[in-house]
């Protein structure tokens, strides 16, 4: 199920393509600071709590009801990958998950780049893309 919210909330210019950058851009992660230093210091929740409110969303075309797990196994493997370094992989395929989604601009290569090089921002940029469609449907 696809349905649910606005998917371009911010109305950005859609292309010939079809698609259209992200609302918010890799280093607007400084102007939501709080989400920021929960990405920098504890990836492993953002990234599990972004991951089931695109799967709420997805699913049953709603936001996340209440604030859904904090601690999930998506945390915990991620969280255990992050120790080497690696939490980040996990994130390409939810961060292509979104760009998908909204008709966002990109490829793998970038999702990869941004998830492995400025991981925090990436994961704020991720989420607050989330957060705009959850908002158009309150």
């Amino acid at each position: 199920m696809s349905a649910g919210g606005n998917k371009n909330a911010l109305n950005r210019e859609i292309g010939a393509d079809g698609k259209r950058e992200w609302s918010f851009g890799l280093l607007d992660c400084f102007n939501a600071c709080g989400l920021c230093c929960w990405a920098t210091w504890c990836p492993c929740v953002v990234y599990c709590k972004s991951k089931q409110r695109l799967r709420s969303l997805q699913d049953h075309g709603v936001p996340l009801s209440g604030d859904g797990e904090r601690y999930n196994n998506d945390c915990c493997i991620y969280g255990l990958l992050n120790i080497p370094g690696y939490g980040w992989v996990l994130q390409i395929k939810t961060r292509s998950d979104i760009r998908n989604r909204y008709g966002i601009r990109g490829d793998t290569t970038g999702d990869c780049l941004a998830s492995c090089l400025c991981n925090p921002c990436a994961l704020t940029q991720e989420r607050r893309e989330l957060e705009l469609e959850e908002r158009s449907l309150q």
